[in-house]
């Protein structure tokens, strides 16, 4: 399970800005993951909610968003875009063989914080 691994490297980023802006606590977390991360949603929200306690996130509202994986087609000779990982073929013509171009893992796309 590599989602607490994920987890635990995002909250030292979140930490490492809450702090830069005098946050009191982290109420919110927006994070984007790769449709071909391999990252099981249901696990990350409790790895994350695990690895937040006695933080400045502990109770914070996680927000996940898929991102779609841009992959190139050798047979259309052009890039498509896929939302999910269990889709393994070219909209356009069906063929299998993609190379995924871009699909970025988990990124941290917003934090919401409490300065009060």
């Amino acid at each position: 399970m590599h989602e607490i691994t994920l987890c635990q490297r995002a909250l030292e980023l979140i930490e490492q800005q809450a702090k830069q802006h005098h946050a009191k606590r982290v109420t919110g977390v927006w994070l984007k993951v790769g449709a071909f991360s391999c990252v099981e949603p249901g696990a990350l929200t409790f790895c994350f909610e695990l690895v937040c306690r006695d933080t400045l996130a502990e109770g914070c509202e996680l927000h996940l968003e898929e991102q779609q994986a841009e992959c190139w087609c050798e047979t259309c000779q052009q890039y498509v875009t896929l939302l999910s990982s269990k889709v393994r073929s070219c909209p356009q013509c069906q063929n299998t063989e993609l190379r995924i171009v871009a699909d970025d893992g988990l990124q941290i796309q917003r934090l919401e914080i409490d300065q009060e």
